[in-house]
């Protein structure tokens, strides 16, 4: 078996594989952590080893499973889900919703605390963000979605001749057997999907790739956003503390005078997130896989 440190770093292919690290974290962390702090429903976690102390990203109280026994029971019961979904069961219950976000969350997060404490923040970060991508796409699989990696090459001309920009995508989804985009075309029937853990820094690039698409194949094309959180540690004069990252005015001026995307879906959504106007743009996660995805596939 390789070590944690190892496991964590390592890409993974399947939900056993992300289920094994989890579980692994979540019987590590009480191990090894000293101190907890709250802040606004948020724990922050530190832990001294060898003389470094090191600090956990925030994670939210009611979302993350501390339990690895409580995980393993409801990680079973998302394995449930996704078996449902592939044999075309489209009525789920409130509870089912919460399972979805719950497990999705705590195998992410629990990548997320792993790495805060066993690695440096850059390499950390990387790595995270590896693992979201990587989950998502095994989620995907896993609901018998046709899915791949499509990049684009846009020519431009220069005074040295002709040359292409790659505009790459996270993964497209398709109603189809196989995806039929490639590197020329989006294909009118399939979604694009933008994966970023956060929309920090991130969130113009996601408006700007829909209008660089649309106008190099010259047809609409349906672009989904999905993040994990927009929050983050924040140290505010030897204090640690959070802070919140998405940028509600922001998102509105793109969504209104840019364009406006099929859906942006969060696992832990931000507060900002559920008043009204917001809401009309952007939804749990939860809602995206038991209902939107087969909703958007379907238009």
């Amino acid at each position: 078996m390789p070590t944690l440190v190892e496991d964590l770093q390592s890409s993974k292919s399947n939900l056993e594989e992300f289920r094994n690290v989890a579980t692994r974290v979540l019987k590590y962390i009480p191990a090894v952590i000293d101190e907890e702090t709250e802040h606004q429903g948020y724990l922050i976690c530190s832990s001294t080893t060898a003389g470094t102390r090191k600090r956990t990203r925030p994670f939210k109280k009611d979302l993350f499973i501390r339990s690895a026994s409580t995980f393993d029971e409801e990680f079973q019961q998302l394995l449930e889900i996704l078996k449902g979904l592939k044999q075309g069961n489209r009525d789920f219950k409130k509870d089912q919703f919460a399972i979805i976000d719950r497990t999705i969350y705590t195998i992410q997060q629990s990548i997320g605390i792993g790495l805060d404490l066993l690695f440096e923040q850059n390499s950390a970060r990387k790595h995270a963000g590896n693992r979201f991508e990587e989950l998502i796409r095994t989620i995907l699989r896993a609901m018998n979605i046709a899915i791949k990696k499509v990049t684009l090459s846009i020519p431009y001309d220069t005074e040295g001749g002709q040359k292409f920009y790659r505009c790459e995508t996270d993964v497209i989804i398709s109603p189809h057997k196989k995806v039929k985009s490639d590197s020329r075309n989006i294909n009118k029937d399939e979604i694009v999907i933008s994966l970023k853990t956060t929309t920090k820094d991130r969130m113009p690039k996601i408006f700007i790739d829909k209008i660089l698409m649309e106008r190099f194949i010259g047809h609409p094309v349906k672009i989904v956003g999905i993040s994990l959180n927009d929050v983050q540690r924040k140290d505010d004069r030897g204090a640690t503390k959070i802070s919140f990252t998405f940028v509600s005015n922001l998102f509105m001026v793109y969504t209104n005078f840019l364009e406006q995307l099929e859906g942006y879906y969060y696992i832990d959504i931000p507060r900002r997130a559920l008043e009204d106007p917001f809401n009309q743009y952007i939804f749990p996660f939860s809602k995206f896989v038991l209902e939107d995805v087969w909703e958007l596939l379907k238009s």
